[in-house]
């Protein structure tokens, strides 16, 4: 089954403002998860929702939704930043 990708605006800036040598990596990782979004060595979050996928020193946030066949990107960010955001509580 395909995923369909989705990136949050947030997301886009945070892939923009990326060195352009990383976003070739990143980009190719997100893609991926259109075929795989569980693919090897991908973790779940704890303490919160989402997966968490590593390109290099840098981190792609995300979250699946199965029926819907979807892929959320929520952050994207280097190791020390990605995790100082807080989700939503609904």
């Amino acid at each position: 089954m395909k995923y369909t990708i989705s990136i949050l605006r947030r997301a886009q800036k945070e892939f923009a403002k990326l060195p352009a040598h990383i976003q070739s990596g990143v980009n190719d990782a997100i893609l991926s998860l259109a075929q795989n979004p569980r693919p090897a060595g991908c973790k779940k979050l704890h303490g919160r929702a989402g997966w968490r996928i590593r390109v290099g020193e840098y981190r792609v946030i995300y979250d699946i939704d199965d029926q819907a066949a979807t892929v959320s990107v929520n952050k994207i960010g280097s190791r020390g930043s990605v995790y100082h955001f807080i989700f939503p509580l609904f």
